[in-house]
């Protein structure tokens, strides 16, 4: 094959999306004739589809000298944004931003008019973003879409659409946000826009969807980006976060066992982009699956591993050490966390655990105002999956507050949104409250249907701890039935138990004083006790704390 038959295969071949071919093509004409910058730069995307980065950014950068030295300043100011972008979103943050100083030098005199402006408008919305200033990202991001239309580079436009969308999820307009990654999402799967754009504003919705617990949205995304991705010959990246999202997708519907295998494959096909900063999105969601299926030492050190790379390890780190039983270093962890979160959407992915940990420290305050924000943020993004979690919320802390029946009514409205998005694992730990919720009220025979149908579910999973905590259950009501304790007793046998005073029961359960010294009389009686010391050692023989 001649230079220039395999210069127009190659070209033929990036129009049909054979990336492979195309990269094969193109490489074997410049090994025997150094090609132009336009054939340059499609070399240097095919290299880049086809998991070569860091030959990806030595072809754009020929590209860019090539472009200098032709007097072609725009087009040169774009391969060193494209180069800057890259060389970013694989964590290569300081030549990245070398790459983007040197665009705006390239054009900083001020009498361009072109749409590269436009681009380095995105880059500088995206910096803004990473930092939390989600304001200024959003301002501009909106000034680099008003170039884009002007000049009706669809690539931009859709860039900083996306961008717009994910600030102002975070902002709280959730409307306007998701409306504007609708609009994006059209140039993609309407084939408007460039490859490496699509995967990027792929990638980018379904994340943002997630963040919101847009789970529809997510699911349909993700379908879509599957189907791209299978339709792009020897493409590398972006299967990657395809991966993660479905992990993700099945780890919600119980699907388990194959989303350890997707959440694997997600890592393997990153260790071809080993900079990439969604390995760390990968590597968690391994670590949430190992704690939710009890195997503690993996899922520790996957949350460190995740963490190495980027991604917070909370809420599930807390949650982990909260199942080992470390329960002030899960309260300390996820109230750290709590409190650096500044925005509803990254608060909305901690409050649920926050709940749980701080009600096993007995601040059922805390857990109060948690699951109340909860509430509020849920109806702002009209989020089914969350206002399932904030139900669940507010029916654990009526439970430690002592109004069971209240908690019945709302956690069976838990249990119900949890069962439509067939999501069995939370629908289970929804029945587990109603179970205890239904043994506070006397009724056994109620309860022990809900244990046990709970019971089924995690064993069909495969989540031991939470079969072991309704094991816990099972004996601490039969400790509860041979002693005759009522719930109240029991919740002031287990504060007596962690060492509080009666004046720190009564602020907790917001009793008088004089009531919770009646209620340790009662226990004494009931359980034939002489002692607090003695109280305490019999709620542990019992496992009722």
């Amino acid at each position: 094959m001649t230079t220039a038959d395999a210069l127009d295969q190659g070209r033929m071949s990036m129009d049909r999306h054979l990336w492979a071919d195309a990269y094969a093509h193109l490489s074997d004409a410049d090994r025997e004739t150094a090609l132009e910058p336009e054939d340059l730069e499609r070399l240097a995307m095919a290299a880049h589809l086809v998991g070569k980065d860091d030959e990806c950014v030595h072809l754009l950068e020929r590209a860019h000298h090539a472009l200098v030295d032709s007097g072609d300043v725009e087009r040169a100011a774009r391969c060193a944004f494209w180069l800057g972008f890259n060389l970013m979103h694989t964590g290569d943050f300081a030549r990245g931003g070398g790459w983007l100083a040197r665009a705006r030098r390239l054009l900083e005199d001020g009498e361009r008019d072109c749409v590269e402006l436009g681009y380095l408008l995105s880059a500088a919305a995206f910096q803004s973003t990473m930092a939390g200033d989600y304001e200024t990202g959003n301002a501009t991001f909106t000034q680099a879409a008003a170039i884009g239309n002007r000049f009706g580079d669809r690539d931009l436009i859709s860039l900083a659409r996306m961008g717009q969308g994910r600030t102002l999820l975070h902002m709280g307009k959730i409307v306007e946000g998701l409306a504007l990654l609708d609009e994006a999402m059209v140039a993609v799967t309407s084939g408007e826009v460039s490859p490496t754009v699509a995967g990027n504003v792929y990638c980018s919705v379904i994340e943002g969807c997630q963040e919101i617990s847009d789970l529809r949205r997510a699911q349909e995304w993700t379908a879509a980006l599957t189907h791209w991705c299978e339709s792009q010959q020897g493409l590398v990246p972006y299967s990657g976060q395809c991966l993660v999202h479905r992990t993700q997708i099945m780890l919600l519907h119980g699907e388990w066992l194959d989303a350890i295998e997707e959440a694997q494959r997600a890592c393997e096909r990153f260790q071809m982009s080993p900079g990439h900063p969604a390995i760390g999105a990968a590597i968690y969601e391994q670590a949430e699956l190992h704690r939710l299926r009890g195997e503690f030492a993996k899922a520790e050190e996957a949350y460190r591993t995740a963490s190495r790379h980027g991604r917070q390890p909370q809420p599930g780190l807390a949650q982990l050490r909260l199942a080992q039983g470390q329960i002030d270093a899960a309260a300390a962890a996820i109230d750290r966390a709590v409190g650096e979160a500044q925005d509803d959407v990254t608060r909305s992915k901690l409050l649920g655990a926050y709940v749980d940990i701080v009600l096993a420290t007995g601040d059922t305050q805390a857990a109060r105002s948690a699951a109340g924000e909860l509430s509020v943020i849920a109806a702002d993004f009209d989020s089914p999956p969350l206002r399932a979690a904030a139900a669940r919320a507010e029916g654990a802390v009526l439970l430690a507050e002592g109004e069971p029946r209240a908690a019945l009514g709302v956690l069976r409205g838990a249990w119900t949104a949890w069962h439509e998005l067939e999501a069995p694992y939370e629908a289970a730990r929804a029945r587990v409250l109603i179970g205890r919720a239904c043994r506070d009220l006397g009724d056994e025979d109620t309860a022990l249907m809900e244990l046990d149908a709970a019971s089924w579910a995690f064993r069909q999973l495969g989540a031991g701890p939470d079969l072991a905590q309704i094991d816990a259950l099972s004996r601490k009501a039969a400790a509860t039935a041979k002693g005759g304790l009522t719930a109240r007793e029991m919740q002031v046998l287990q504060l007596v138990a962690a060492g509080k005073t009666n004046r720190v029961i009564a602020g907790d359960l917001f009793l008088s004083e004089k009531t919770v010294a009646r209620h340790i009389s009662n226990i004494f009686t009931k359980l034939g006790l002489s002692s607090r010391s003695a109280a305490t050692a019999y709620a542990y023989e019992h496992d009722l704390v």
